[in-house]
C-alpha cells in the first residue's frame, strides 16, 4: 500500500526511526482503524521483493547502520513474509511486525508486536513469541480482555496499553490510574498523530 522513513509512533520502539512498509489485505476489519483503505489489497500495486528493499535501502541510511523495518498493515501476516524479510535483513534491516496475529506466523523477525483485536482472535503460535502486546483501548472492558492475553504471552514480554485515538481524551487518564496499579503494564501513545509525522 505503502512505505515511508519516519519515526515509530507507538509501543516499545516508540521515537526510534523507522522504515514502514505497509501491506495491503486485511480480514480482522476493526471498527476504529485508521487505515481502512489499506483493507481490499486489489486497491494496490505489486511490487516485486527486490523492488521494495531497494526503495527502502534508498530511502534510508541503513548501510550506517541497522534500522528498523516494520511490516504492518491491513494485517500482513495474510502474506507469506519469508523471502520479504530475509531480503530486509540481508540489506541490513532489523525486522519488526505489527499484526494482530491472526494468521499464521512467517517470516523472520527481530520483534514482534502482538495487537490483538477482539474481531478476529490471535493464533496461539503468534501468542507464544509476542516480544510485545499492544492493547488499544477502547472501553472499559479492554482491561480485563488486556489481562487474558497478558497471561498466555511470554513472561519476558513487553505489555502496553494504548488508548484508541477518537476516544483517547476519555480512556487515557483510566489507562494511567490503571497502569499505577498495575505496574508491568506502560503507556503508550499515538506519539506521530501529535507531532503530525506518517
Amino acid at each position: 500500500m505503502e512505505s515511508f522513513y519516519t519515526l515509530q509512533g507507538e509501543g516499545y520502539h516508540q521515537g526510534k526511526a523507522a522504515y514502514f512498509i505497509r501491506l495491503g489485505g486485511c480480514d480482522v476489519g476493526c471498527v476504529w482503524c485508521d487505515v481502512k483503505d489499506s483493507w481490499d489489497a486489489s486497491k494496490h500495486p505489486q511490487f516485486t521483493i527486490d523492488e521494495i528493499v531497494e526503495k527502502a535501502k534508498k530511502e534510508t541510511p541503513v548501510a550506517q547502520q541497522s534500522v528498523i523495518a516494520v511490516i504492518t498493515g491491513g494485517e500482513p501476516l495474510m502474506h507469506p513474509l519469508d523471502e520479504l524479510t530475509v531480503a530486509l535483513k540481508n540489506a541490513g534491516f532489523y525486522t519488526n511486525i505489527e499484526t494482530s496475529g491472526s494468521s499464521h506466523l512467517s517470516g523472520q523477525w527481530d520483534w514482534i508486536c502482538l495487537s490483538p483485536k477482539k474481531f478476529k482472535a490471535p493464533l496461539k503460535e503468534v501468542i507464544d513469541v509476542a516480544s510485545e502486546l499492544k492493547i488499544v483501548v477502547f472501553n472499559k472492558s479492554d482491561f480485563e480482555w488486556a489481562e487474558s492475553f497478558a497471561a498466555q504471552v511470554p513472561p519476558t514480554t513487553k505489555l502496553f496499553l494504548q488508548p484508541e485515538w477518537e476516544k483517547r481524551n476519555q480512556m487515557t487518564p483510566l489507562i494511567v490510574d490503571y497502569i499505577k496499579g498495575n505496574p508491568q503494564w506502560e503507556l503508550s501513545i499515538q506519539s506521530h498523530k501529535y507531532i503530525n509525522v506518517p
